[in-house]
């Protein structure tokens, strides 16, 4: 990892996380959040300085995040090393057509490889009362645009943390700060091998 985060001409690393309110930190307190958490764990462990920009926006669908992306990429002073691209909850939770999500998350991944920008695609499982149809449509669309794109994916953004209620709020949606721990600890192996290929390029 070490050899990951060491960049020729940078002092700092630099990771997006791009995503709706479980990148945003809803109901957290300061330092709480995803990217927040992420940030520490990777400057507590390496050398290398890395900062995490949060750009999650609560409520955000994939439609609502491939209208802001270039914009967010635009306004950074620095080409990201990496974008951790996260959203599709809430098109699942609205019943919002898969091949809609499919299509948004598909131009989301080229908008970010054509800046020359690896990306870690978090991957979303559609909750079961969508029915059996709709999982199957929704659920296929992470893995195969990781595969489509060769882009490193992360199965479940909220793997050993949803449905269980000591590790969410109140919702029953979002995690708490512990949650959000137990995230960062099982997506850490994927970003670091999402920057070796970086790295590597």
């Amino acid at each position: 990892m070490d050899n990951a985060l060491a960049q020729d001409d940078r002092e700092e690393t630099v990771i997006v996380g791009f995503g709706d309110s479980l990148m945003a930190g809803y109901g957290l307190g300061p330092g709480q959040g995803f990217p927040a958490q992420l940030e520490r764990r990777l400057n507590g462990y390496f050398d290398s300085s890395v900062k995490v920009v949060n750009a999650g926006v609560s409520g955000d669908t994939s439609t609502g995040g491939r209208a802001r992306l270039d914009w967010v990429l635009s306004a950074l002073d620095t080409s990201p090393d990496l974008v951790i691209l996260e959203l599709g909850a809430n098109d699942a939770l609205r019943g919002i057509a898969p091949e809609i999500t499919r299509a948004n998350m598909d131009a989301l991944i080229v908008a970010v490889q054509s800046r020359g920008i690896p990306v870690l695609l978090a991957g979303m499982l559609a909750p079961p009362n969508m029915g059996v149809d709709y999982q199957k449509r929704f659920n296929s669309i992470f893995p195969d645009l990781a595969e489509k794109y060769d882009v490193t994916l992360y199965p479940f953004f909220l793997d050993g943390v949803a449905a269980d209620p000591s590790l969410n709020q109140r919702d029953g949606i979002h995690p708490t700060a512990e949650g959000i721990a137990i995230m960062v600890d099982r997506i850490l192996p994927y970003v670091e091998n999402a920057l070796s290929m970086e790295d590597a390029s």
